[in-house]
């Protein structure tokens, strides 16, 4: 079969879930760059803005679990649907609530619905993708994260300067129903959509029998308790649990971090954050271009994963040096490099679990290792908030970003060696 003779409709659904992954994470990285406002609002600590964090992600290890076993139980197009309208109505209330524990409660509800974000865009990209095409496709999508993260410093602060912090909430949560129309009127499952020829159908086919075979079950619904029960399900977790709370600690304190080290003015537009999310773009794209190359010159799936995510984990190594950075760009140059990093390695952590697990149980996996990359960024929070309160108390927050650097530096060798520990061999999961 030739490629002009398919439809390729299968990118069409990528560009659906870049953008609900924008969204996703515009939402959540909103708060990032209104946290000066926020502290002055509500007269926050460090440790009392981590403790907000903490409640974000302990909601959002919560929605990751329930989404991932509801959408496998029930579909990709209704469970990202209603993962969406919990998730941007809340992003709507933050710009509502006028005290501390509303805004708590808020934030609890946007990480609830937030969870179902990944567990069904990793099965939509299983369901309309061969295991050969599914690194790069998801690395295309998960560059929403980063878009996202790189629109947030130039419209974060457009809208401060035009209207307040309240509005900046209210005009990002907004923005999901609108993608929600696009969702409900293009997504269907490749065998019952009308817009893809059958040649296209049958190359998203071409590993239904080999999956078949690997998995007695791979037309039967899996029950959640198993999936416990395989070293493959510890190794994502463990992966997930060292790797996750890093790229948080990015996301939600990098805008101080530049603030407080190079008194970078957070209400305008802000460059090098720009460029170092926007490094974190091609990180993703090139992460699972990456191990796909691989692939296509006759390297096996899990080695070329393993072997990318290797490359990665050594990319972040350098960012321990940001201590000794003179000016901005040093810096800049430094974290862009490990958060492009991370972005690369999550592309192909994600990718391995729909090549080890059965279509049926992707979802439940990917909410499985999500939670415990939440539940690690619940645990991290608390101690970075430590680590710069302590810091600023003796005079030098610097050096408690410098701790946190070093930590970042060896979390992803570390995570990878015992990955390979626990799954040493491709092994297709056989429950």
């Amino acid at each position: 079969m030739s490629q002009t003779q398919r439809t390729n409709y299968r990118w069409t659904v990528v560009v659906l879930l870049f953008f609900a992954t924008t969204i996703n994470y515009l939402d959540r990285q909103v708060i990032g760059f209104l946290k000066p406002d926020l502290q002055k609002e509500f007269h926050w600590s460090e440790s009392d803005y981590g403790f907000i964090v903490i409640a974000f992600q302990a909601a959002y290890a919560f929605g990751l679990l329930l989404f991932g076993a509801f959408i496998d139980r029930l579909n990709t197009k209704q469970g990202y649907t209603i993962s969406i309208i919990v998730w941007s109505l809340a992003g709507v209330l933050n710009g509502v609530v006028n005290n501390t524990f509303g805004f708590l409660v808020v934030r609890m509800i946007l990480g609830v619905g937030e969870g179902g974000n990944f567990p069904a865009a990793i099965k939509a990209i299983a369901e309309w993708f061969p295991k050969k095409e599914r690194a790069f496709a998801t690395g295309i999508f998960n560059s929403g994260a980063n878009i996202g993260a790189v629109v947030a410093p130039i419209l974060v602060p457009w809208i401060l300067g035009v209207y307040d912090w309240q509005m900046a909430f209210i005009i990002t949560g907004a923005i999901g129903f609108i993608w929600l129309i696009f969702w409900w009127i293009y997504y269907e499952i490749p065998s019952r959509h009308k817009k893809i020829n059958s040649d296209e159908l049958e190359y998203i086919n071409s590993d239904a029998e080999e999956e078949a075979a690997e998995s007695k079950l791979a037309t039967e619904k899996i029950a959640w308790s198993r999936l416990f029960t395989v070293r493959q399900t510890w190794a994502l977790v463990v992966g997930k649990f060292l790797t996750d709370p890093m790229w948080y600690f990015f996301l939600f304190w990098l805008p101080s971090y530049f603030s407080s080290t190079f008194n970078l003015d957070l209400k305008k537009p802000t460059l090098p954050l720009i460029l170092i999310y926007t490094a974190t773009t091609i990180g993703s794209i090139g992460g699972g271009y990456l191990s796909s190359w691989f692939i296509k010159r006759g390297m096996p799936v899990f080695k070329a994963r393993k072997t990318a995510m290797f490359i990665f984990a050594l990319c972040v190594v350098p960012i321990f040096t940001a201590r000794y950075a003179t000016n901005i760009w040093q810096s800049v140059a430094l974290i862009g490099l490990a958060a492009a990093a991370h972005q690369a390695w999550s592309a192909n952590i994600y990718t391995t679990a729909s090549d080890i697990f059965p279509k049926k149980a992707v979802s439940s996996i990917i909410g499985i290792a999500g939670m415990a990359g939440s539940v690690g960024a619940i645990l991290f929070p608390f101690f970075i908030g430590w680590v710069l309160d302590s810091a600023r108390a003796a005079g030098n927050v610097t050096a408690g970003y410098n701790i946190l650097f070093t930590i970042c530096a060896c979390a992803y060798v570390a995570a990878w060696l015992l990955m390979h520990l626990l799954m040493p061999k491709r092994k297709a999961v056989n429950l």
